[in-house]
C-alpha cells in the first residue's frame, strides 16, 4: 500500500457479515463444483418478500420521466417528508414538523454514522448496549469516541438496568444508543421503558438515539420514543422502510427529532451525498401509505416462520422466547466454550461446516451474547424446513 490507512480505522474490522458472506461465497463455489447443496443462510435480516406494489409502480413510472434524474434536495422532496410525518402521526401518535423535524436518509444505518460525526468529538463518551447492533460501536470508534457498554440481560427483559446506569460515571457521556423492539433479542418496547429513558436523558443531559426499524414486525403495538413528553428535547429516532416494507435494498430511512438537532445532522449529511434518487422518494411515499392489512399479512408470514425457526432451536436445545418481536429468533445454547470460542460460535461453526446452514453467533453483538445464536426469519418456510432437516441429520 502506497500510504498508511488513517489510524481511526485500526479500531474497527471489516463488518462481520461482510467477512462471513465472502467465506460462504467461497464455500458455495466449492459446493457447486462438487454438485452439493449450497449453504443455507439464516444469518442476515434481509427481507425476501416483495415491497408494496404501489411503491414499485411509482418507481417505474417516475423513472421514465426525464426531469427525475437530476440531483435532488439534501432534505428530500416535500412529499416524502410529509409522508413520514403522516406515518408517525397515524401509527405512533407523534406530531412532527415535516419541514424541520424530519431528515430522510439513505437507510437508517447511514444515520448512525452521521449522528456520531455530528455530535461526538474525540474522547466523548457513548453508551452502547450489550448485546447490540455492532454499528453503534464501530461508528463510535470511527469518530474516536469512548464506548461505555451497558448490560442488557434476560433477567431484566433485555431492558437497561437503570440502577446500574445511575451508578456509572456518566461524566462526558453525550449519546446513548437504544433499539426496540430489540435486535438481536426480540424484546419489545414499552411506554414505561421509553418514559424512563427520557427521564434519564433529561437528568443527565444525554441524547438518546433510538433505532426503531422493527416496530411493525411481530408487534401489534408500534411505539416511538418521541411520543413521550419532552422526548424531542433529548431524543432522536431512526426509522426505515427496510424491514416493515420489504425494501432493504432500496436504502430509504429517516431520522426525526428537534429541529436544531436535525439541522446538525443535515450539516454533516450535506457534505456526504447529493440527495436521494427522486423516483425512490416517490415510491417511498406510496409505501408509507399502506393500510393495516399490509402489516397483518406481513406478520402472518413471520409468525409461521418464527414457529419453524423455533423448531430448529428445539433441535439444538436452545432456550428462546416463543413470542419475541422483530425478524429474528434469539436462543440460548448450552454448549461449553472451548479454546477461546464462545458457546454460540461453537454451535454456529458446527452447523455451518457440518450441516451447511449458517446461523449467526451471538458474540458479534457483545459479551452478553456469547451464549446465544440468532436465526433470521427472512427465509421462506420451505428453506427453514430444509435447514432443520440438514441440522437434524448432523446432530442425531
Amino acid at each position: 500500500m502506497i500510504i498508511q490507512p488513517a489510524k481511526r480505522t485500526e479500531s474497527v474490522q471489516e463488518y462481520y457479515f461482510s467477512r462471513k458472506l465472502k467465506e460462504i461465497a467461497a464455500m458455495n463455489a466449492e459446493r457447486a463444483a462438487a454438485g452439493e447443496d449450497l449453504v443455507i443462510n439464516l444469518g442476515i435480516g434481509s427481507p425476501d418478500g416483495m415491497p408494496p406494489m404501489p411503491a414499485i409502480e411509482a418507481l417505474c413510472q417516475a423513472a421514465q420521466q426525464g426531469g427525475n434524474h437530476a440531483y435532488q434536495s439534501y432534505v428530500g422532496i416535500p412529499q416524502l417528508r410529509q409522508a413520514f410525518a403522516d406515518w408517525y402521526a397515524r401509527w405512533y401518535g407523534v406530531s412532527l414538523d415535516p419541514v424541520r423535524e424530519i431528515q430522510p436518509l439513505v437507510g437508517s444505518k447511514e444515520g448512525i454514522l452521521l449522528i456520531s460525526m455530528a455530535f461526538l468529538d474525540k474522547g466523548d463518551k457513548v453508551l452502547v448496549p450489550d448485546p447490540g447492533y455492532p454499528t453503534y460501536s464501530s461508528a463510535s470508534k470511527l469518530v474516536e469516541a469512548e464506548i461505555l457498554t451497558y448490560d442488557l440481560k434476560a433477567e431484566n427483559g433485555w431492558q437497561p438496568d437503570f440502577e446500574a446506569l445511575e451508578k456509572m460515571d456518566l461524566s462526558g457521556v453525550k449519546i446513548m444508543w437504544t433499539n426496540y423492539p430489540n435486535m438481536p433479542t426480540g424484546a419489545p418496547a414499552t411506554e414505561e421503558l421509553y418514559a424512563k429513558l427520557v427521564d434519564f436523558a433529561l437528568r443527565h443531559n444525554i441524547l438518546i438515539c433510538n433505532d426503531n426499524p422493527y416496530s411493525f414486525i411481530l408487534n401489534d403495538n408500534p411505539l416511538s420514543i418521541l411520543s413521550q413528553p419532552r422526548a424531542k428535547e433529548c431524543c432522536l429516532e431512526l426509522n426505515s422502510l427496510s424491514k416493515a416494507h420489504n425494501m432493504a435494498g432500496w436504502r430509504i430511512g429517516m431520522v426525526a427529532g428537534d429541529c436544531e438537532i436535525i439541522a446538525q445532522v443535515l450539516k454533516v449529511k450535506s457534505q456526504m451525498d447529493s440527495g436521494m434518487f427522486k423516483p425512490l422518494q416517490l415510491a417511498a411515499v406510496e409505501a408509507l401509505a399502506q393500510e393495516s392489512e399490509w402489516f397483518a399479512q406481513l406478520n402472518d408470514e413471520y409468525r409461521r416462520r418464527r414457529v419453524l425457526a423455533g423448531e430448529i432451536f428445539d433441535l439444538l436445545g436452545a432456550e428462546y422466547d416463543h413470542d419475541s418481536s422483530g425478524m429474528f429468533l434469539w436462543g440460548r445454547v448450552s454448549s461449553e466454550s472451548s479454546e477461546g470460542v464462545s458457546p454460540g460460535q461453537s454451535v454456529s461453526d458446527r452447523i455451518l461446516y457440518e450441516a451447511g446452514v449458517f446461523i449467526t453467533p451471538g458474540f458479534i453483538f457483545g459479551k452478553n451474547g456469547e451464549d446465544y445464536i440468532r436465526i433470521s426469519l427472512c427465509a421462506k418456510p420451505e428453506v427453514l424446513k430444509k435447514a432443520a432437516q440438514k441440522i437434524k441429520s448432523v446432530i442425531l
